[in-house]
């Protein structure tokens, strides 16, 4: 989008005085009774789908209430295209759209209806269901639509590898090493869905689907590497049969100590749906009914994460309580007033008790001597908290500590501090929920498709965490590891002067999150570093005054940002990085600000239904709702209080 030139008139301040009222009102009310703030969080039409496909797989009574509801949703959100799309308003993808007509198709669309027949065109137009991604050619092979020989081989015998082995559960990611054990197990076992209405998808093949074979190299895999582990599949598809009966029995025992260490209860292994999913169907494979206590709390889990509605529902790919409440804390304490100070106060109570204390989880295999302080993403992940969250509590719980001189966070705060310092990346980066996870080769094996198999540092996470440590007082001269994720920031700013946006949409989500952090570093506005990031984000301002990015700025072959049609909270975010730019007064943040009060709706918040965040680039992405909730109230409420300063200096971390 062109940079927008032309004047704008001054804020008036008292329409900007009544926007921050209304929103900060419109955001009280959606708090929950004790205090902490939820909102919903979608995906695309993969994971709704898969909960039909799981209850079909397991022979539940159909729901027939509840499905229609889902077909409901996954006919609105049908592409122009005729298939589906990863976000609102996107290309088409084969994998989410495969899965929906087969959602559809079991809960009891006919093919003949025009949306059916619309989505079969346009799969078979590319190439047909053959085409489909490494996870739904697992999910097809246990409906038996294809056989086994089109996944990669994941034999249950990693489980028992070394960790100095080359493939090791704990030198992935977390998100996908809670995916993979319960996994292993059913590519061991080989079960085949019950599916008592006996439903297929033949027609969405331009092939016998018997003849479908292993998956082609992804775009991100190196060709050498690819063939190299392509073989190796080989070989195993050839010796798993041969692979001694005990040895297997041994690792399957593993898997299964594996994921009952981590059952978290309701909230799910990994607390993330695929994780659960997996064990639920791992634990009918091994023959255990459904009233069996794990597998029948597992279950439940899975049910919790479903959006109700009058005539729609779908289900969630997780809840995210933590860093809806955390974020919602900072607008609120921003916005100010009694009200708004009160429900941060409250709100941040709820959230002291949910610091994991105690248990070491999976991250402390690399940071053995390290103690736990971290916050997870969900209401309980005790083994798997991240940085991103706790680096949000610590900063709001820290603004608090300022205002009311109170101690009733300091030891929260110090813990929280310790661990994230801990989990600094040798190369001065900070990961999500990992350290050093830089094991890159691994994303060129064959079950490695959506290039997200690690757990790398990344941008907006460093800025998180500098943004913090600066926050509490460390410099880059008292602090070697801020020192560190400094260094990292600057190597990694992109030449127009941007950030890559690993977790939110996203070079716009980056920049916002590193311009935040250098600033709280004390690096001078007028720093070479600083001035690119401004004038990018000029640079890119639409016409209406806003911000918008598309998710195809993720693409492999990187052409720079990829403009979209305003969305509030990618504004917001605009906004919020050229006000810690020391640019309060740039022309270009009184039109962004005009935009958000000129569209806030009669409910005092934002409407946005475009995907403004990220899952995994290029694969998964998210819609959080409360994105347009509290981060324009988070700008405009900044915006007010760095006019009535002398300084216009903003003076925490985010």
């Amino acid at each position: 989008m062109n940079s927008v030139n032309a004047t704008v008139a001054p804020i008036d301040d008292a329409a900007l005085g009544g926007s921050i009222g209304a929103a900060t009102r419109g955001l009280l009310d959606l708090k929950q009774p004790d205090g902490h703030f939820v909102f919903e969080l979608e995906a695309d039409a993969t994971i709704p789908s898969e909960y039909v496909l799981l209850r079909h797989y397991l022979g539940e009574p159909v729901d027939a209430a509840l499905e229609a509801k889902i077909a409901v949703y996954l006919r609105r959100i049908q592409g122009a295209h005729g298939g589906w799309p990863l976000v609102h308003d996107g290309p088409f993808d084969m994998s989410a759209s495969v899965k929906a007509y087969f959602a559809l198709k079991m809960i009891g669309d006919s093919i003949d209806a025009p949306h059916m027949a619309r989505a079969r065109e346009a799969i078979l137009s590319r190439g047909g269901a053959a085409n489909v991604n490494v996870f739904t050619r697992f999910l097809l092979s246990l409906f038996e639509v294809l056989t086994w020989r089109s996944a990669p081989v994941l034999p249950i015998e990693i489980m028992l590898l070394p960790m100095w082995s080359p493939f090791h559960i704990n030198k992935i990611s977390y998100w996908a090493r809670t995916t993979m054990v319960p996994l292993m197990v059913l590519a061991a076992l080989k079960p085949r869905a019950r599916n008592p209405r006996g439903i297929g998808i033949r027609e969405l093949f331009l092939q016998d689907p018997a003849t479908v074979g292993t998956p082609k190299r992804a775009p991100h895999q190196s060709p050498a590497w690819f063939t190299l582990f392509n073989s190796l599949d080989w070989i195993l598809r050839k010796i798993e049969p041969l692979f001694p009966k005990r040895l297997r029995a041994r690792a399957i025992e593993k898997a299964i100590a594996f994921v009952e260490e981590r059952l978290n209860g309701e909230d799910g292994l990994g607390a993330i749906f695929p994780p659960m999913v997996n064990t639920v169907m791992m634990y009918d494979a091994l023959g255990f009914p459904p009233e069996h206590p794990p597998r029948a709390v597992a279950r439940r889990g899975i049910d919790k994460l479903l959006v109700i509605g009058k005539d729609e529902a779908y289900c969630q790919p997780c809840v995210s309580p933590i860093w809806d409440t955390a974020l919602t804390c900072h607008a609120l304490l921003e916005a100010g007033g009694p009200e708004a100070l009160s429900g941060a106060g409250k709100s941040l109570d709820w959230l002291l008790p949910k610091q994991e204390l105690v248990l070491k989880g999976d991250w402390a295999v690399k940071r053995p001597d390290v103690r736990p302080g971290g916050w997870a993403f969900q209401y309980a992940n005790a083994h798997y908290p991240d940085l991103d969250d706790t680096a949000v509590v610590v900063m709001a719980m820290d603004r608090v500590r300022r205002n009311d001189r109170s101690d009733k966070y300091n030891e929260a705060i110090a813990r929280g501090r310790e661990w994230i310092e801990g989990m600094q990346s040798r190369d001065g980066g900070f990961a999500a929920f990992d350290a050093d996870n830089l094991e890159y080769y691994l994303n060129n094996i064959p079950f490695s498709d959506h290039a997200a198999l690690l757990d790398p540092p990344t941008e907006d996470v460093t800025a998180r965490c500098v943004s913090m440590l600066a926050q509490l007082g460390e410099t880059v001269r008292s602090s070697p590891s801020m020192a560190a994720g400094v260094d990292y920031l600057r190597r990694t700013q992109l030449k127009e002067g941007s950030w890559y946006g690993r977790w939110g949409l996203n070079y716009i989500y980056g920049t916002w999150s590193v311009v935040c952090a250098l600033n709280a570093a004390g690096v001078d506005h007028q720093d070479p570093a600083m001035r690119k990031a401004v004038d990018w984000l000029v640079s890119i301002q639409n016409a209406d005054g806003g911000w918008g990015e598309d998710a195809v700025s993720y693409r492999l072959d990187y052409k720079g940002f990829e403009g979209a049609p305003t969305t509030a909270s990618q504004t917001a975010w605009a906004l919020l990085a050229l006000m810690a730019a020391g640019e309060v007064e740039n022309p270009a943040v009184a039109r962004g600000m005009k935009y958000l009060i000129d569209t806030q709706t009669k409910k005092g918040l934002w409407d946005e239904q475009r995907f403004t965040a990220t899952g995994f680039p290029r694969v998964f992405y998210l819609r959080y709702h409360g994105y347009s909730r509290f981060f324009p109230l988070w700008a405009l409420a900044r915006y007010r209080n760095l006019r009535s300063t002398n300084s216009k200096v903003v003076g925490v971390g985010m």
